[in-house]
Formats: C-alpha cells, structure tokens, sequence
C-alpha cells in the first residue's frame, strides 16, 4: 500500500470535497447567524457532493481500478 500515493488525486475526488466543504461552510455560516431552518436545509449539500464524485467516478474521471493481486502459488 506504501507505493500507492495517488490516492485521490482525481477530479471526483476534488469536485465532491469541494462540494462537502462548501456545504459545511454554509451551515457552519447559518449557525453563526442563527437560522436553523436554512440549517437544515443546507446540510442537503453535503451529501449532494458525494453523490456528484460517485457519478464522475463512474464516469470515468475516479481512480482506476487496480489489477488483481497474484499471490506466490498460484
């Protein structure tokens, strides 16, 4: 596992952290300023952001898949 260091360099993986943190950042904003329903109903960002980095994965734009591993003996 040490010689794997590209682990999520890839435009899925950015695109959905960026659209985690933004929707962290608005939340963590709507808290500050005491608005609880906008709260609640920014936190749908959050998972808006995995759901976008699982279709660019699919896609094609994720890491790609790693080729078996052949243990000695077979």
């Amino acid at each position: 596992m040490a010689e794997n260091h590209d682990h999520g360099h890839t435009p899925a993986a950015w695109t959905a952290v960026v659209i985690i943190f933004i929707g962290f950042c608005v939340s963590g904003a709507l808290v500050v300023m005491d608005k609880p329903l906008l709260f609640w109903l920014s936190l749908i960002i959050i998972p808006i952001g995995g759901v976008v980095g699982a279709v660019m994965r699919g896609m094609g734009m994720g890491k790609k898949p790693l080729p078996p591993v052949r243990m000695a003996g077979d």
